[in-house]
């Protein structure tokens, strides 16, 4: 009875002191549901998935809640937007949540946007005057599907080192997740050809890589400078370059009031279409390839 006793003395103590026992699942936490997305392909059953920002919400202004430290407190690996994109938010989260595993440079620190090659890097000084620019360039890269494949390799790479023992299992996720991508951007493509050199307009700098990837003509935005609530005379002036253009749709996320774009629209022949800008944004968007489909299915057919 004693040696039972020291045994599970000591096993507890084990327990207790193991970082990540053997047994135990890798812990993921994406910073927004699209990266959660992309590391549940690459993961699959190895890993447990969670999100801070939920698609449905503007990823620039989450509430830094407790709830949100206890989650990072015990994740093995921290994916996230970077180029600015969570910096009113997850800093302070990630501080507070004490894990020396997901801090800047561990192991279990991962920066999605140093696998990427940003678009519309600012020139000059960056200061409030200009709205809410990002210095590194526009963060919202995730809406080019050959970024997702990028992102899902350094996730890929995350995984392999974090837990070598399942090493072959993502290894083969993730050569399914591409070849599942590949396919699917040469259906998304032949689809969206009609719409090269459409000229639209959107609410946020959120559509530029997915209007980039897919030869659309972006000629304004609803907001007279990034994060900068729209004015009327902008408004105005939106309407007029929308009707002197052709400009056949006006974009908007699902966070943001469709009402504001309303005008462009009455002014000329444009017609506002409220689009997901990421995994969870509407319903039945829950992976990434939803996200395109659900995308493409709007834009190509907006009156259905």
């Amino acid at each position: 009875m004693k040696r039972l006793s020291i045994l599970a003395a000591l096993l507890l103590a084990w327990f207790a002191t193991a970082s990540t026992p053997a047994w135990a699942k890798l812990k993921v936490v994406g910073s927004t549901q699209d990266l959660a997305a992309l590391a549940q392909a690459v993961g699959g059953d190895d890993i447990n998935v969670s999100y801070i920002a939920r698609g449905d919400l503007d990823p620039h202004f989450i509430n830094a809640k407790p709830s949100f430290m206890v989650k990072l407190a015990s994740a093995n690996l921290l994916v996230f937007m970077g180029m600015d994109l969570e910096i009113g938010w997850l800093p302070p989260l990630i501080t507070g949540a004490r894990n020396p595993k997901i801090q800047l440079g561990a192991p279990g620190y991962l920066d999605a946007s140093a696998a990427i090659q940003p678009i519309e890097v600012p020139t000059g000084t960056v200061d409030r005057s200009r709205g809410d620019l990002h210095p590194q360039g526009n963060p919202h890269y995730l809406l080019d599907p050959d970024n997702g494949r990028r992102v899902a390799r350094a996730i890929e790479a995350k995984l392999e080192l974090l837990d070598p023992k399942n090493a072959a299992d993502y290894q083969a996720n993730l050569a399914a997740f591409e070849k599942k991508l590949t396919d699917k951007e040469a259906e998304w493509k032949t689809e969206m050809a009609p719409l090269k050199g459409v000229k639209v307009i959107g609410y946020h700098s959120t559509f530029d890589y997915l209007c980039k990837v897919y030869g659309m003509d972006l000629v304004g935005f609803v907001e007279p400078r990034p994060g900068i609530p729209p004015t009327p005379s902008h408004t105005l002036q939106m309407a007029q370059k929308a009707k002197a253009q052709g400009v056949k749709f006006v974009l908007v996320e699902p966070y943001h009031d469709p009402r504001d774009a309303s005008p462009i629209a009455r002014m000329s022949s444009a017609r506002v279409l409220e689009v997901p800008t990421e995994v969870g944004g509407m319903d039945g968007v829950v992976t990434y390839f939803d996200l395109f489909d659900h995308i493409v299915q709007i834009l190509t057919h907006p009156s259905a």
